[in-house]
């Protein structure tokens, strides 16, 4: 492989994945917008128009926002990459440490995210205050925005400049299996994180009330009872402090499991809803989902390790995407920006095995508490979330992780 024909390769593969991307969403607000005048029939006597319509049209300027969000993240691409950006951030970087050295290393990579997220923050802005905000979703103030990413800010540096420095460290010192070290550091770091997060992170940026007695909470301990599940505790987030979304989530593992419910949800939905919502949480972690997940990610990840090491080696790799420098943090840059390149056609395989598991854990919700429960749980979430009843099927087989409306509630009718 030479640099021009890597070159060349890549800018082929950027072209057929925006292009796939942009007709992917071309085709989503397209038959959203062409079934926006009726609601679906299975969904008539619940959900009125009005809401339907709503949905559609929150639908579509999502779409919109994200659409320009690609178009401009493309750009940023190919200006880090063959525009040199990404070899002039290094020569920088080289001004204030020692060129190649560890700290140089660090500094890039640093500043490449500090690039990344100055390009996005307009985005972010943009669809709290306009896109959400429009539609009544938005709760947030802009004294929590600024906060937010202040917290953010500060997490990413005490916990991601460690990281980052222990990673370039370990690629320089552990010889030519040095991927295998970074592998097991990686995981290691991750399973930390789940452990850590409910107890040290999420309180940082949210409040946790332990739920109220009442019914409700005898209703969730008889469920628990029935799966056999401990947990660490019951609590409620304020997530009304910054959107009007409902959800629920199982957060850590082994002694620090937490069930979360946003406050949100409980305003929304009645007790057996709820109730409803946690056995499909629950089927999550009976059937070893969240174990799964992780198995998977650590072979990807070894798989990228070590496909990294590699293309370490390979000197076309560096110039074929504007780099003159080479070494670890380059190389690191460089797979992290071109993979997802490359990658993108496999969306719908990931996409497929994360539906399988939501029907799995609508079965086990059956099981556990009342069907019809779970289906007025999810008829009052995709109206209240303008969740569209109707996507078009292309575009949720590349992106949604969860089945399609009609097709999950035809499902658990059926059972």
């Amino acid at each position: 492989m030479t640099a021009s024909g890597f070159s060349t390769l890549f800018l082929t593969a950027l072209a057929l994945t925006l292009g796939l991307r942009l007709w992917l969403a071309h085709r989503q607000s397209r038959h959203v917008g062409a079934h926006r005048p009726a609601v679906p029939a299975a969904f008539a006597d619940r959900i009125s128009l009005e809401s339907h319509q709503t949905a559609a049209d929150y639908t579509q300027a999502r779409l919109k926002v994200g659409t320009f969000e690609l178009l401009v993240e493309t750009g940023l691409l190919l200006g880090l990459t063959l525009g040199g950006g990404l070899q002039w951030l290094h020569t920088t970087c080289a001004n204030w440490f020692e060129s190649g050295g560890l700290w140089h290393g660090v500094a890039f990579l640093s500043a490449i995210s500090l690039v990344s997220f100055m390009v996005g923050l307009p985005f972010s802005i943009w669809r709290t205050f306009v896109t959400e905000a429009k539609f009544g979703f938005n709760k947030t103030s802009p004294t929590t925005f600024v906060l937010d990413l202040v917290k953010g800010s500060m997490v990413a540096i005490i916990i991601g400049l460690p990281v980052m420095a222990v990673v370039l460290w370990m690629m320089r010192a552990t010889g030519p299996n040095w991927w295998l070290w970074v592998w097991a550091f990686w995981l290691s770091f991750n399973m930390l994180v789940m452990v850590l997060y409910p107890i040290v992170i999420a309180p940082i940026f949210n409040k946790f009330s332990p739920l109220a007695e009442g019914d409700l909470k005898q209703r969730i301990e008889a469920l628990l009872a029935r799966c056999g599940f401990r947990s660490s505790g019951l609590f409620v987030m304020d997530g009304s402090k910054r959107s009007a979304h409902g959800n629920a989530y199982f957060t850590g593992f082994g002694a620090a499991k937490r069930i979360v419910f946003f406050d949100t949800l409980i305003e929304k939905l009645a007790p057996e809803e709820v109730e409803a919502v946690l056995a499909h949480e629950l089927g999550h972690f009976k059937l070893k989902h969240l174990w799964q997940r992780v198995a998977v990610m650590a072979l990807m990840s070894l798989a990228v390790l070590g496909l990294l090491g590699w293309l370490m080696t390979q000197d076309w790799f560096f110039a074929g995407l504007g780099m003159s420098a080479t070494g670890d943090a380059a190389a690191l840059a460089l797979v992290l920006f071109a993979l997802p390149v490359f990658t993108f056609p496999l969306t719908p395989l990931t996409s497929l095995w994360s539906r399988r598991h939501e029907f799995q854990a609508d079965a086990y919700a059956a099981r556990h508490a009342r069907a019809e429960d779970l289906v007025s749980a999810l008829v009052k979430l995709y109206r209240d979330n303008a969740g569209t009843l109707t996507p078009d099927p292309l575009y949720s087989a590349f992106y949604d992780s969860h089945p399609p409306a009609p097709i999950r509630v035809a499902r658990l009718r059926a059972a």
